[in-house]
C-alpha cells in the first residue's frame, strides 16, 4: 500500500509540472486537436496564452489569468496553450517567447498581441475593450465574412489555387521530381468525408504556401477519374492523405482533419526538411534590410579586423557560426556578420563595444529590440544564448535610435590574410640634419 501510495505521489508530482491549469480552472486548455474548433470556428472573443510550465514569468501569470478567466466566464473565453508541449501551434502563431498572448477577435485569422500589463484587471479591461470593438463593428454592419470563411458553412479563407490539382500526368513530374514536400489529398466527389474536409484542405493549403514559402505543397488527387494513382498508392478510403519527400517512400498522414491539424503537421514537415540559412557579409543596406525582413530574427556578429586575427582566425568564427546555423535552421532565423569597424552606426544602435570583438547580437528588426551575447563566442555559449533566448529568458533592449541604423557599402572580404597599408616613402636626402631645429633654439 505506501509503494502505491509514492507511485501515485510519484505520478502526481511528474503531472503538476506538465502544465500550469487544471480542469477546475476556468482557463479552456488548447491543443492542436482542439484549436480550430474551440477558436478559429468560434463567434466569441477569445484570449489565448501561449505558455511553458517551466518558465517563471508563466507561473506568476497563472494565477492572474484564472482570475480573469472567472470575471470573463460567459462574456469572453480564455485559454491557454502549452507551447512547449504543442511547439507547432505556437509556431503557427508566431511565437518567440513566453508567456504570448494573443487576443482573437473578429478575424480569427490575424490575432493581436496582447501588450498590457500581467493583473487580472488589466487583461479584463482589455478583453473588454475587444469585446467593445466587435459590437461596434457589428452595429455598423461590418462583419468579418469577407476575410473569414465559416466552416460549418462549407466555405473556405483559401484559395483554391494553392491546392495543386494532381493527375496521372502530372504527378510524377510535380510531386516525386521535386524537392518540395508534399501533402497529397486523395478524394472521391461523392464521399462525405472529402467534402467535409474540402474547405479544411484549402483554407491549410493557403496558410502553408505562405508561411512556408511554397516548400511545402498540398495537393488533390482525384481518385475516382485518376484510378492508376490511386492504385499505385494502395488507395482504398476516402480520403486518404500521403506525405512525399523526394527519395523516400510516401507516408501515410494520421493527423487531424482540421485546417489546425494539417498545418501543423505541415510546418513540422517543413523544418524538418529546411536547408540551414545562409551566411552573409553586410555588405549594404540591402542585405541587412532584406535578411531581417525576410526572418523574424537576424544573428549579427561582430568580427575582429582581419588583421587582428587573420584569415585562419576569421574562418575559425564563421564556422562557429555555421554550425550555429544549421542546429537552428528549424527557427528560420537570419545569420549576418560584419568586421568590427565597417559599421559603427549598427555597432552603436546594438550595444556592441564594450565587449570586445567577436561580439553578437539576436536582432528583431520589426520591435527594433535586440540582445546580446554576454558569454563566449563559442558553440556552447552561443548556443546558450539562443536557447534561453528562443524560450524567451533573454534581457533585450530596444535599439538606438528607434531605427534600424544607416548601413555602408563595403566590399566583400576576398578570404586573404589582411595586409597593412603601404606608407609613401620619403626621401631624406636633401634634408640638412644638422641644421634641423636650429631654429627653435
Amino acid at each position: 500500500m505506501r509503494a502505491l501510495l509514492g507511485v501515485l505521489v510519484c505520478s502526481l508530482s511528474v503531472l503538476s509540472v506538465h502544465g500550469l491549469y487544471s480542469a477546475g480552472d476556468d482557463v479552456i486548455e488548447l491543443t492542436p486537436s482542439n484549436f480550430n474548433r474551440e477558436v478559429i470556428q468560434s463567434d466569441s472573443i477569445w484570449l489565448v496564452e501561449f505558455y511553458a510550465p517551466w518558465c517563471g514569468h508563466c507561473k506568476t501569470l497563472a494565477p492572474e489569468w484564472k482570475k480573469a478567466a472567472s470575471a470573463l466566464k460567459g462574456i469572453v473565453k480564455v485559454g491557454a496553450v502549452d507551447a512547449n508541449q504543442h511547439n507547432s501551434l505556437g509556431g503557427q502563431y508566431g511565437v518567440q517567447g513566453f508567456p504570448t498572448i494573443k487576443i482573437f477577435g473578429a478575424n480569427k485569422h490575424k490575432p493581436e498581441e496582447y501588450q498590457g500589463g500581467r493583473s487580472s484587471q488589466a487583461i479584463v479591461d482589455a478583453a473588454l475593450n475587444a469585446l467593445r470593438s466587435l459590437v461596434k463593428d457589428r452595429l455598423s454592419g461590418k462583419s468579418r465574412g469577407s476575410d473569414y470563411g465559416r466552416q460549418s458553412g462549407g466555405s473556405s479563407t483559401g484559395n483554391k489555387k494553392d491546392v495543386v490539382e494532381l493527375t496521372d500526368d502530372n504527378f510524377d513530374r510535380n510531386v516525386l521530381d521535386s524537392d518540395n514536400v508534399w501533402m497529397v489529398e486523395f478524394f472521391a466527389p461523392w464521399c462525405g468525408h472529402c467534402k467535409n474536409l474540402e474547405p479544411e484542405w484549402t483554407a491549410a493549403a493557403t496558410e502553408v504556401n505562405e508561411q512556408t514559402k511554397g516548400k511545402v505543397k498540398l495537393g488533390a488527387v482525384d481518385a475516382t477519374v485518376h484510378q492508376g494513382l490511386a492504385s499505385r498508392y494502395g488507395i482504398r478510403g476516402f480520403p486518404t492523405i500521403k506525405i512525399f519527400r523526394k527519395g523516400e517512400e510516401p507516408e501515410d498522414y494520421q493527423g487531424g482533419r482540421t485546417r489546425s491539424d494539417i498545418i501543423a503537421r505541415a510546418l513540422d514537415l517543413f523544418s524538418d526538411n529546411v536547408t540551414p540559412p545562409d551566411l552573409q557579409e553586410i555588405l549594404n543596406e540591402d542585405v541587412l534590410k532584406k535578411t531581417c525582413d525576410d526572418y523574424q530574427l537576424c544573428i549579427i556578429a561582430v568580427l575582429p579586423h582581419i588583421l587582428d586575427t587573420g584569415a585562419s582566425g576569421r574562418n575559425g568564427y564563421l564556422e562557429v557560426m555555421m554550425k550555429m546555423a544549421e542546429k537552428y535552421k528549424k527557427k528560420m532565423w537570419g545569420w549576418l556578420w560584419t568586421e568590427a569597424g565597417a559599421q559603427m552606426d549598427l555597432e552603436a544602435s546594438l550595444g556592441i563595444g564594450g565587449f570586445g570583438y567577436p561580439a553578437m547580437a539576436a536582432l528583431n528588426a520589426r520591435k527594433l529590440k535586440f540582445a546580446l551575447l554576454k558569454g563566449s563566442f563559442s558553440e556552447t555559449g552561443i548556443h546558450e544564448f539562443l536557447r534561453e533566448l528562443s524560450v524567451g529568458r533573454g534581457s533585450t533592449a530596444t535599439v538606438g535610435g528607434g531605427a534600424l541604423p544607416k548601413i555602408n557599402s563595403v566590399e566583400p572580404w576576398d578570404g586573404k590574410d589582411g595586409e597593412l597599408p603601404l606608407e609613401d616613402d620619403i626621401d631624406l636626402s636633401d634634408v640638412d640634419l644638422d641644421d634641423f631645429g636650429k631654429d627653435e633654439l
